[in-house]
C-alpha cells in the first residue's frame, strides 16, 4: 500500500504554500498535477526538482492509471491542481476515487482555498454556507441555478470569470436588489481587492473600471439574511 497526497497550493501568493507541502513535494517520486508548466513554476520557486505526469479534466481518467500503476510499484505521489485545493472546481476527484480503489491510502496535505480565503473575510452571519463553484456559461441556465441558489436559507460562494462578472451581478440585482454581497478579485496578489454591499453597489464600482482583470469569488448572503447595514 503506498499513499497519494493530495496538495493545496497557493492561489496567488506562493508564500501560501505550508511547510508540510514542501517537505512533501521534496519527499514523493512523482507529482500529478493539473498544468505541468503552472506546477514546474512553483516546485522551482522552492527548489524542487521531481518527475511529473500531466492530470487535467480532460485526460485524469487515463492519467489516473499511470499514477495507480507507481502507487502499486510502492511510489508515492503528490496531486496539486493548478492553485487552490484540488477536486473543489478542479481535478482531482477521479484519481482521488481510482487510488482508494486500489487500495491506496489518500491524505490531504490542507492549505490554500479560494474558498476559505474568501468566507474568512465576508462578514457573513450565515450557518450554513453552500459551494458552487462556476455556475454554467449559458444565460438561462446560470440565472435559473442563481435563483434556486437566492431562494435558499443559505449563503453561497460563486467563482466567475472576468468576462461573466458583470452580468452574473446584474442577474443578482434583479434577483434581489438587497442582498448582501462580498466579492474578492486576485486574491492574494499584488490587486487584491474586496468589494462589499449590494450587488447593484458592486456593479457600479466594477464598470467604472477600465478592464476586469482576474478570477473573482462572490460570497451572496442568504435569504433570511439580506443586508448587512454595519458594512455597507
Amino acid at each position: 500500500m503506498a499513499t497519494l497526497y493530495i496538495i493545496a497550493t497557493p492561489i496567488g501568493n506562493l508564500g501560501d504554500i505550508s511547510f508540510r507541502a514542501v517537505e512533501i513535494l521534496k519527499s514523493v517520486d512523482l507529482v500529478a498535477c493539473e498544468d505541468t508548466r503552472r506546477t514546474l513554476k512553483l516546485l522551482t520557486h522552492l527548489g524542487i526538482r521531481v518527475k511529473m505526469i500531466s492530470c487535467r479534466s480532460q485526460n485524469e481518467e487515463f492519467a489516473a492509471e499511470k499514477v495507480i500503476d507507481a502507487l502499486n510499484q510502492g511510489q508515492t505521489a503528490a496531486y496539486a491542481s493548478d492553485a487552490g485545493t484540488p477536486a473543489l472546481s478542479d481535478p482531482g476527484a477521479a484519481l482521488i476515487r481510482a487510488a482508494v480503489q486500489a487500495g491506496h491510502d489518500v491524505l490531504p496535505i490542507p492549505g490554500p482555498s479560494a474558498f476559505a480565503a474568501l468566507l474568512s473575510v465576508a462578514g457573513g452571519k450565515d450557518k450554513t454556507v453552500i459551494f458552487e463553484g462556476f455556475l454554467s456559461p449559458k444565460p438561462g441556465r446560470r440565472r435559473s441555478r442563481l435563483k434556486e441558489l437566492m431562494a435558499m436559507d443559505a449563503a453561497c460562494i460563486i467563482y466567475e470569470s472576468p468576462f461573466r462578472i458583470l452580468k452574473l451581478l446584474g442577474d443578482i440585482a434583479e434577483i434581489d436588489s438587497e442582498r448582501y454581497i462580498c466579492l474578492g478579485r486576485e486574491m492574494t496578489k499584488i490587486h487584491e481587492e474586496y468589494l462589499r454591499g449590494t450587488a447593484a453597489e458592486i456593479l457600479d464600482i466594477l464598470t467604472k473600471k477600465i478592464e476586469q482583470i482576474g478570477e473573482f469569488s462572490v460570497y451572496i448572503s442568504g435569504n433570511k439574511i439580506k443586508k448587512l447595514v454595519n458594512l455597507l
